[in-house]
């Protein structure tokens, strides 16, 4: 439950923050935002939720946790009211719209934190009610950048104020778990804070939990039947010796042959067997398809054994994941958590083109064809990463991002290297002369065609194909799409 108008009154007049100073603000999550305030020498937490049936301001004792990447709103607020002195803050008549007057020495703002449970916001403008910015943005009501924004106070009469107080009464929150004792000794911020950390719907802990509960079965039961499947194809491989028996069954028998089927006693068991054949094929090619089955799983066994393993430490990531999410105590912290775990994958990484791959704490990105190698120079690297490619063979470029602080370690150099000679047309040979430069040193060729580059500075290095570090980077991408 959203709190009332007269609770509202209550929590500001607690809070008292004229003449605060506002030291940090941070955005734990899309609906939550909380100011760290200076005020004579106390320093307190004040915390505004926009969530619906939890909209509330109050003082918080937990300190919310940064967002692992900054929201847009966050970095508004930072830029342009972290710093500022309030110079009052108070409900608009009976409204559930608190105005928050700051200002600098040059600057002076207004901060309206709108808690309607169907419509909340957060609005700065300026003094002439022009919206700066908005922690929704809907342009459909004007709440946007540029619009505006200026509402009508509207002062009770004392009649219609005792009327409100009697229609929304200040709550007791009996309900709390503590004793009565501890009850009485509480302001009603503390038990504000008490309450929505136990009951509010959208913030609770129990609520919460459900919601990843869900989560984690839903997307445990499918890796559950991705690995399921594997190991069923892993059973229809280790019958390939049955295959290849097959097909010497069939040039053992071939003059028994009639029609499109063979009839035969089988010289291993001694029992009769009876084997359909393609109609279209002679006996020899009959027998051959059976040994392209053969082989066919012969050499994916190895590779299914890997996918097998990576599904299985991707189960078990998961299930530490949700041990995680389940036995955090802050329930900003488990929103968080359940927020970055649930978000798409397209949500949680930039896109660009071609492959990435992080290993060892590097981040290999690989262009596949000459407009991703483009794309990826014009918009993604920058001049301390480097570039390797192959010497006289056309191919994809292979860029490693660079670290502050750190030089590429040769391993690191080594598995790009590897990608370089594989997706170009050395591929077959098995190995190449590579050159590599930073991306500073390339030049575009003058009317050259697409993501043609001339480097300076460039070194040589002999890659010979390694299969051990080309299937360690597929492993990594395929635990990646796992999770």
């Amino acid at each position: 439950m959203s709190l009332n108008c007269n609770e509202i009154n209550l929590i500001i007049e607690e809070l008292n923050l004229t003449g605060a100073f506002i030291q940090e603000i941070v955005q734990p999550g899309y609906d939550t935002i909380s100011f760290r305030v200076i005020n004579k020498g106390a320093v307190s937490t004040i915390l505004i939720c926009t969530a619906p049936q939890a909209c509330r301001i109050s003082r918080t004792k937990c300190r919310p946790p940064k967002n692992e990447k900054p929201l847009r709103f966050n970095e508004f607020l930072k830029s342009r009211i972290q710093g500022m002195r309030i110079n009052s803050c108070r409900q608009l008549g009976l409204d559930r719209i608190i105005l928050l007057d700051v200002s600098t020495w040059k600057e002076r703002l207004f901060m309206y934190a709108r808690l309607w449970s169907n419509a909340a916001n957060i609005i700065v403008t300026d003094e002439n009610g022009t919206i700066l910015d908005c922690m929704y943005r809907r342009p459909g009501k004007g709440e946007i950048s540029g619009g505006q924004y200026s509402p009508q106070e509207i002062i009770p009469s004392d009649e219609e104020q005792k009327a409100a107080l009697e229609k929304f009464p200040v709550r007791s929150f009996s309900s709390l778990n503590i004793s009565e004792e501890q009850q009485s000794t509480l302001s009603f911020n503390e038990k504000i804070d008490l309450y929505y950390s136990e009951h509010a719907s959208s913030l609770s802990k129990e609520s919460l939990l459900e919601q990843a509960e869900k989560w984690y079965n839903a997307k445990r039961g499918k890796m559950e039947h991705a690995l399921q499947n594997l190991l069923e194809k892993k059973a229809r491989f280790e019958n390939a010796e049955a295959a290849r028996h097959t097909g010497d069954l069939i040039l053992s028998f071939a003059s028994q042959i009639q029609g499109f089927s063979l009839d035969c006693i089988d010289y291993a068991t001694g029992e009769k067997v009876h084997i359909q054949l393609d109609e279209k094929k002679t006996p020899q090619e009959n027998a051959a398809a059976y040994y392209g089955q053969y082989r066919k799983s012969v050499s994916g066994k190895d590779a299914l054994e890997h996918d097998i393993e990576l599904s299985r430490k991707a189960i078990a990531s998961l299930d530490a994941e949700y041990k995680k999410i389940s036995s955090e105590q802050n329930t900003l912290k488990i929103e968080q958590l359940l927020r970055r775990s649930t978000a798409p994958r397209q949500h949680s990484e930039k896109k660009h083109p071609g492959l990435q791959y992080e290993i060892e704490g590097w981040t290999l990105i690989v262009g596949r064809t000459a407009a991703e190698n483009d794309e990826l120079l014009r918009h993604f690297v920058k001049g301390q990463d480097m570039w390797l490619h192959t010497r006289d063979y056309a191919g994809g470029y292979v860029f490693i991002k660079a670290r502050k602080g750190k030089s590429i370690p040769l391993e690191i150099l080594l598995y790009a290297g590897n990608l370089a000679v594989h997706h170009s047309k050395a591929r077959k040979n098995g190995s190449a002369d590579l050159y590599y430069t930073q991306v500073k040193y390339l030049r575009r060729a003058k009317n050259g065609p697409k993501g043609l580059v001339i480097p300076t500075q460039e070194k040589n290095l002999y890659i010979k194909t390694d299969e051990a570090r080309l299937r360690k980077l597929d492993e990594i991408e395929k635990f990646k799409n796992y999770l």
